[in-house]
């Protein structure tokens, strides 16, 4: 049966990149269509028209937008490989998890790249604070889903391999070896694993991606 998925993506959002990575994990095929941000698509305008952004699932003719709402559509739909665990409370603390990075977390990043001087040294320590707490919640877990990835893995993939060429760039150290072995660890893990690096961009492609980004 043809299941008709398509992604509407970009390949240096990391938003994008945890659609397509939900989706492989589950074995779902689909067609990848890359956006020019700078010149949106009719199509993109028309599934998307309160945002105009990406990324949009598109299933069966329907179009659901925003991330997190479309990874659980994804677990919701597709059955293979769940991300979610079954226990209510696991669930309910994974749901925690995942507002945590998607909201506190990447606010606070995005404030770091963002903010004024004066403000930067403030930001810094809001975004390493949000850091500290993922070290905690690893816990000696390989993984955020325990010895497999599970959504929280998924969401926070930005985490895993757009921060750290980020700081880089900034000349910023959020995440290091030394500060959060875990997370660190973590990181190497989740971006070695084959189904994550197949997906992800090249190293300095997205440097120079980024680098256009924050000049803007």
């Amino acid at each position: 049966m043809g299941e008709e998925v398509k992604v509407f993506g970009a390949w240096g959002s990391p938003f994008s990149s945890k659609v397509e990575l939900a989706l492989r994990l589950k074995g779902v095929p689909y067609d990848y269509i890359e956006e020019d941000l700078n010149n949106k698509s009719s199509l993109l305008l028309q599934y998307n028209p309160v945002y105009k952004k990406v990324p949009v699932l598109l299933h069966k003719g329907k179009s659901i937008t925003e991330s997190i709402i479309i990874l659980e559509y994804i677990e919701e739909t597709w059955k293979a490989y769940p991300f979610l665990p079954q226990d209510p409370n696991d669930k309910a603390m994974t749901r925690f998890w995942v507002n945590f990075i998607d909201g506190k977390c990447s606010s606070a990043i995005r404030k770091v790249a963002f903010s004024p001087e004066e403000e930067r040294e403030k930001a810094v320590e809001e975004a390493c604070e949000c850091l500290k707490t993922l070290e905690s919640a690893l816990n000696g877990k390989k993984f955020f889903g325990g010895d497999t990835i599970g959504m929280v893995d998924v969401v926070a993939l930005f985490i895993a391999f757009w921060l750290r060429p980020f700081q880089e760039i900034k000349g910023l150290e959020l995440l290091s070896s030394e500060k959060f072995p875990n997370l660190f660890k973590w990181t190497d893990d989740f971006v070695s694993c084959s189904i994550v690096t197949e997906l992800l961009p090249p190293r300095d492609k997205l440097v120079a991606h980024i680098k256009a980004h924050l000049s803007k």
